[in-house]
């Protein structure tokens, strides 16, 4: 099985270790997408904003890997506060397909830098 590492300028830059994504068997397996503006390493202010970023964030990566959001198959949402679950499902239901992929969504998460939601994805690749 070969693995490819995909990358976005699109998307905030790796901060450790790991590649903002990885296309493999037939999947494509996006690290968690947090709600900063990859232009300016700006984080705004509140969880409708900083999901709607880490969306578009997410959607950055699937382009550069030929995918979109409606090959989406399972997301994972980690966020800070459990009251925040309606209006962050607002803006997350915007940006999904139909039918909405499967998904967890742990709540009361200690996110670096003060963010409030992270979400990952798996895709399945588009064929060649």
């Amino acid at each position: 099985m070969t693995r490819q590492a995909v990358t976005s300028g699109r998307a905030p830059a790796a901060l450790g270790p790991y590649s903002q994504a990885i296309v493999a068997g037939g999947f494509i397996f996006c690290s968690g997408m947090a709600g900063i503006n990859p232009a300016t390493g700006a984080v705004p202010e509140g969880i409708e904003a900083q999901t709607e970023q880490a969306l578009i964030n997410l959607a950055a990566v699937l382009a550069a890997a030929g995918a979109s959001m409606d090959d989406v198959v399972k997301t994972t949402i980690f966020y800070a506060d459990v009251e925040d679950f309606g209006r962050l499902n607002d803006v997350y239901a915007r940006h999904m397909p139909d039918p909405p992929p499967a998904r967890s969504a742990p709540a009361h998460v200690r996110l670096p830098r003060g963010l409030l939601v992270s979400i990952e994805a798996i895709a399945v690749a588009p064929a060649d």
